[in-house]
Formats: C-alpha cells, sequence, structure tokens
C-alpha cells in the first residue's frame, strides 16, 4: 500500500493542504511563479483540461515551481505542436515511459513535456542548482540525455523563449510544417523511420508522423537492445505492448 502523502515544505501552504486528485486549476499561482514571458512568445493553439494533480508518489518527487507550471501549462498545445506539456494526470505514465528508455535516470526523473519530434524534458533530482532540480532533456530519436542547466520556470521563460530553435529544433518544425500542413495530434509525434542511432539521417525523408507511446517504446527496445550488442550484430524481437 503507498503511503500517505508527504508533499515538499517548499510548496505553498495552500499547495501543500490539497490531496492528490485536486484539480490542478483551483490552485492560485503567486506572481513570483507565473510564465508570462513563455506565455507571451508561444502562441497557444489547442489545450485539454489540465487534469488533476498527479499521484502521491509524484508529488513527493516535485517542487512549487513543477506545480505551477502544471497549472499554468498543463494540457496545452503551444505552436501547432512544437511543444506540448503532460496533463496532470499523464505525468506519472510519461515519466515511467521514458524510464524505459533511460533507465539509468530511473528514479531521478520526473516528465513534464515533449516536442513535435517525441523528445521528452523532465526535472532532473540528480542536478540541484539553489535547491531546484534542473532540467533534461532526454531524445528518444538519438538514444541521447542532454543536460540544460536551468530550473523548470527560467527553462520556460529563458531558454524556450530565448534559443527556441536550439531547444525544440524550431526551424526543422517549420521545414516539416511547409509540407505537411495537418496538426499533429497531442498523443502523436513526428519520428524517425530509423533512429539516429541506428544510422538514421535527421533530414526530412527519414521523419514520419507516428503515436508518442508507440514511438517511445519502439526507440526504448531498440537503445536498450543494442548498448549489448557488438557491432553489426542484427536486432530483432522489438515487442509492442
Amino acid at each position: 500500500m503507498e503511503s500517505p502523502t508527504r508533499v515538499p515544505k517548499q510548496l505553498p501552504r495552500q499547495i501543500q493542504d490539497l490531496p492528490a486528485g485536486t484539480p490542478v486549476s483551483n490552485v492560485t499561482i503567486p506572481e513570483s511563479m507565473q510564465l508570462t514571458p513563455f506565455l507571451k512568445h508561444f502562441e497557444q493553439t489547442a489545450s485539454a483540461d489540465c487534469g488533476a494533480m498527479t499521484s502521491a508518489s509524484v508529488l513527493r518527487q516535485v517542487d512549487a515551481d513543477f506545480v505551477s507550471c502544471l497549472e499554468q501549462l498543463g494540457g496545452k498545445t503551444f505552436r501547432h505542436g512544437l511543444y506540448r506539456v503532460f496533463r496532470g494526470d499523464q505525468i506519472e505514465d510519461a515519466t515511467s515511459a521514458i524510464q524505459r528508455v533511460f533507465p539509468e535516470y530511473r528514479e531521478n526523473i520526473v516528465a513534464f513535456g515533449y516536442d513535435w519530434l517525441g523528445r521528452h524534458f523532465a526535472i532532473d533530482k540528480r542536478r540541484m542548482e539553489g535547491g531546484r532540480p534542473l532540467v533534461l532533456m532526454l531524445e528518444v530519436g538519438t538514444g541521447q540525455a542532454m543536460q540544460i542547466p536551468v530550473p523548470i520556470m527560467e527553462f520556460h521563460n529563458t531558454e524556450l523563449v530565448e534559443y527556441a530553435d536550439d531547444a525544440l529544433a524550431q526551424k526543422f518544425f517549420q521545414q516539416w510544417r511547409a509540407v505537411h500542413s495537418d496538426p499533429i495530434d497531442s498523443d502523436h509525434c513526428v519520428g524517425y523511420k530509423i533512429p539516429l542511432f541506428l544510422g538514421g539521417s535527421d533530414t526530412l525523408d527519414n521523419l514520419e508522423l507516428i503515436d508518442l507511446s508507440v514511438y517511445v517504446e519502439i526507440c526504448g527496445q531498440l537503445r536498450n537492445k543494442i548498448k549489448t550488442l557488438p557491432a553489426g550484430q542484427t536486432i530483432k524481437d522489438v515487442v509492442i505492448a
């Protein structure tokens, strides 16, 4: 049985007192935690209910900034799918899925968003600055993780605003959109037909629209199989549950 919820002390009192399952939209966010710069630069093009507060196990791992980000952005799509933030009720499953791709980060990350290429963004509890976890980009198609040296609020208000191309491959997205004008549904991404870690090319003709969960699962199985195989070995028996 799961132990009683222990919400981190850094959370404002109004958030500490909320039980798991409380709608995030019921929380009033202090001005210091607003994401105004991000919202000024990133047009919201679709949205869903931000979802209930995450489970007790997730709440024990996050701070006030994470909850604030979720309240303001959860379930929303920006710039036609360039970037999205998970709903509160998706975070636990999304975190488990990306941990299977990158088992070396198991127990240390909590996912909060993803981009059009299916790359996940998470807080990394092993890397802290001023008592706040820093952001990690987990690139499903390349099999690599990239450390972003800022906490979650600065990630949105500064990194995404000033370095959108570096963080979200914005120019590549525009090239894709010029050919594929249909919107990318929130449960899909544009993935590599042949992942880059298997020698695929980082070009438009190696991209396809694919179910996000299927893409994460396939790339995870492939990535973890090749770690123990000698060069030239054939990979088989990839199973989608």
